[in-house]
């Protein structure tokens, strides 16, 4: 009867000691998770546009409107943050800069206005903690859906006299970045975000209206934005941070 008695408490004591240990663990796991994301960015970026379609150039980085927005992260550790942007932009083509002969002798030009309100998740390549001082530089890839809005022609009045209404879209913009601290809080990234649409009416496609159907009616338009942000890191303190 001692024996197992003994025995019994000696389970006991093992049972209430591994549970401490396990209860101990989840809250180191749950502050160190709270710790890592309760720090934010946010700041503006600029740069340059270039539509990418029936229209003008083939190239697909040729930054040659201006571009600029706003932009929120939320780092979930340090390698993964949630984002946030909103871009206002404006694109244009022309097909005298064509390098296809066939476009340059149809001679159709145009530029649009876009407005687009993106969410995704931003990787890095390596861990990025401003915190500390070895881990304040890496390149990063994104992947973001988007609510897009342009202008689209919705009707014709006469020969080349046309209705414009406004048209919101999905878009997929993707892309990849250099991102690194310049000062205490303070960081700057360069990025290239190329974006699929689905549409083919940012540069005025209509099937429609016999004058405004160009191209290859199965494929949509895209747009590259090229620039660079500058950012303000705030959250928890430094002592706070997981270190690294």
């Amino acid at each position: 009867m001692l024996n197992y008695k003994k025995r019994i408490d000696f389970f006991i004591f093992a049972r209430n000691f591994y549970m401490k240990k396990l209860i101990y663990f989840i809250s180191f796991i749950c502050i160190t998770t709270v710790s890592k994301a309760q720090i934010h960015e946010i700041g503006v970026f600029a740069g340059g546009s270039n539509y990418i379609g029936d229209i003008g150039s083939e190239l697909y980085i040729n930054p040659t409107n201006l571009m600029g927005g706003i932009i929120y992260k939320y780092n979930l550790n340090p390698r993964m943050a949630l984002r946030g942007t909103f871009t206002y932009a404006k694109i244009s083509a022309d097909d005298a800069k064509a390098s296809n002969i066939g476009r340059q002798q149809r001679g159709l030009r145009f530029s649009n206005t876009l407005t687009e309100l993106a969410a995704g998740i931003e990787y890095s390549y390596f861990p990025y903690n401003l915190n500390t001082h070895h881990l304040t530089q890496t390149p990063y890839i994104l992947l973001e859906i988007a609510a897009l809005n342009f202008n689209n022609v919705i009707g014709e009045n006469g020969p080349l006299q046309y209705q414009y209404g406004s048209k919101t879209t999905v878009a997929i913009p993707f892309g990849l970045g250099y991102k690194f601290k310049v000062a205490r809080g303070f960081a700057m990234a360069f990025e290239i975000r190329t974006t699929y649409t689905f549409t083919d009416e940012l540069d005025y496609n209509n099937s429609k209206i016999p004058a405004l159907t160009f191209g290859n009616p199965n494929n949509n338009d895209w747009y590259t934005f090229t620039g660079v942000s500058f950012v303000y890191t705030f959250g928890r303190p430094p002592c706070y941070a997981t270190p690294y």
